[in-house]
């Protein structure tokens, strides 16, 4: 989408890259971020939900192609080969390079118990970092809409298709501030560019358009969440960028160390 591309520009031109000069910033851009690996997986279960029977008895639904292409990347996200001979979920990667860090899980462990109980969604992120809740609530916001095309665009043009360009840059970024002493992280960086830009980018394309076909509405509707998307995206960024500018806001773990 043409009318995308001064937004992405700008997301991939923030200053936020370039910004993580100490493992204390590392620390503080990993306890917003991993809001964004958590609620990334809400998008791929509700398409894996539109696009592909899940119920009891089992039905033929939908488009094998999109079937296919999203099952296909919930393998990828949901239980990755590890390397090491086992399987693991990139939450769970992303959780484990922040422990590498030294960076606190706190924050989306409380999200994470409070949805066990039984909350909600809105009253989970009731203490997570400000610019990632509001994040959250725009992609939850577009989940909750119950719209295919929008839920496929802010995965595909939110997300896979950006991530690739993001995460080259905080490679770099890293790269000059000590990355060899996080390899978890870089690991989880190196992999999304790899399949995100090589395969599961494309794919999430494809299924876009098979979800929207030639439906002009379902087009406004998908492109309204991309952009949507990109712009939440970008006030994260913004967030987290004033974090690491304000000499009192600092990561969790060391404001308590």
């Amino acid at each position: 989408m043409h009318a995308l591309h001064p937004l992405r520009a700008e997301l991939v031109a923030h200053p936020l890259y370039g910004s993580l000069r100490t493992l204390a910033d590392v620390r503080v851009f990993q306890e917003h971020h991993v809001f964004a690996v958590w609620d990334f997986m809400s998008l791929l279960k509700a398409l894996q939900r539109a696009l592909t029977c899940i119920e009891i008895p089992w039905r033929p639904v939908g488009d094998p192609v999109a079937r296919r292409l999203i099952n296909e990347i919930v393998v990828g996200e949901e239980c990755d080969d590890d390397g090491h001979g086992g399987y693991i979920a990139h939450f769970d990667l992303y959780t484990m390079s922040m422990r590498e860090a030294g960076a606190s899980t706190r924050g989306i462990e409380d999200v994470l118990a409070r949805l066990g109980r039984g909350e909600s969604v809105e009253s989970a992120l009731a203490n997570a970092p400000r610019a990632a809740a509001n994040f959250n609530r725009v992609t939850f916001g577009i989940v909750q809409s119950g719209s295919v095309p929008a839920i496929a665009a802010a995965f595909t043009l939110g997300r896979e298709d950006v991530i690739p360009d993001m995460f080259r840059q905080l490679v770099r970024d890293l790269d000059g501030s000590g990355g060899s002493r996080l390899p978890a992280l870089v690991d989880y960086l190196e992999r999304h560019v790899a399949l995100d830009g090589e395969r599961h980018g494309p794919m999430a394309a494809r299924m876009l358009a098979s979800v929207c076909g030639d439906d002009d509405g379902a087009w406004h509707s998908a492109r309204a969440a991309a952009e949507a998307s990109i712009r939440a995206r970008i006030a994260l960024w913004d967030g987290i960028l004033e974090a690491l500018r304000a000499p009192t806001v600092r990561s969790l773990s060391t404001a308590t160390a």
